[in-house]
């Protein structure tokens, strides 16, 4: 399978809005360079049941331990131990269960109000799921097969211009062009000021500028405690960036809302496949693909 690889031209004009203050206007084009041939994992087969195994797998392994404080009396009781109670004894024709004291509303008990949790989750348990060198590889391919179909990528909910014939897109060379001068970098080490600005830009340029306002104006609160623990908002997957070294190039994008980075080194069914869905709009740079091989 052979992509051409896309060669990106930036023009910055510098133009002074007030005294002392500089405003540059940025203009990115895209140009058709030389093709080239994608490693053999593009054309594996898209088996989502492999996907979603991995994607699982992936999810349980980052899972901390989670559950309740053993009981430790008074001084440190557990969450639904917190009462001062009473036993009524036997022989008076109610339930034999604490009650508050001075009460009759039963306490501490699993099915009475406020009372502790029957069997509660555990920190010892393993939350972790095993999963085969050979299957997690097969999941990692299928996942980068699926992001070569535009139909699989647009029926995730992605949006890509119409300019975009065919997935995936691989970034080549990297031409900066500043008040005449011009200067040839390497796309994954450019950092020349107003670098997220460029990189939108380029995005921009390359037909997923949609995508990435659909990723900004999809951010919403998240519902439950989540934002009580650093968690507030959701915000919608947009565009995954596949480079061989995180440099300058990443540290650009990574501001973009609903953008991710990834070395290629680190690549898994996951970054491919949010939640097991598979056909993520993903970006390749020539350097991420020449090391696949």
């Amino acid at each position: 399978m052979k992509v051409k690889v896309m060669d990106i031209t930036t023009t910055v004009s510098q133009g002074e809005v007030e005294a002392g203050r500089l405003h540059s206007d940025i203009e990115v084009d895209v140009n058709e360079g030389k093709a080239i041939t994608l490693p053999s994992n593009f054309e594996a087969s898209v088996r989502t049941d492999l996907i979603k195994l991995a994607v699982a797998s992936s999810r349980a392994n980052r899972r901390q331990p989670y559950g309740s404080r053993a009981h430790q009396g008074k001084r440190r009781p557990m969450a639904g131990m917190k009462h001062s109670v009473e036993w009524w004894g036997k022989g008076r024709g109610v339930s034999r269960i604490m009650r508050r004291a001075g009460s009759r509303r039963g306490a501490q008990n699993p099915h009475t109000l406020g009372g502790r949790r029957a069997h509660g989750p555990k920190v010892e348990r393993d939350w972790s799921r095993k999963l085969n060198q050979k299957e997690r590889r097969l999941a990692r391919d299928a996942a980068l097969a699926a992001t070569t179909d535009v139909a699989t990528v647009v029926a995730r909910g992605h949006r890509i211009g119409d300019d975009v014939a065919s997935l995936p897109i691989v970034l080549g060379s990297y031409t900066e062009v500043v008040d005449g001068d011009t200067n040839t970098y390497d796309i994954e080490t450019f950092n020349h000021g107003h670098a997220t600005r460029k990189a939108k830009a380029m995005f921009e340029a390359l037909g997923l500028g949609e995508d990435l306002r659909r990723a900004r104006e999809g951010r919403k609160i998240r519902a439950g405690k989540g934002t009580m623990r650093g968690r507030v908002h959701k915000t919608p997957k947009s565009v995954l960036l596949v480079v061989s070294r995180k440099e300058g190039l990443a540290h650009a994008v990574r501001n973009l809302p609903g953008v991710d980075v990834v070395a290629v080194k680190d690549l898994c069914a996951e970054d491919l496949a949010p939640g097991g869905a598979a056909g993520r709009l993903t970006v390749f740079t020539k350097s991420a693909v020449e090391a696949m091989n």
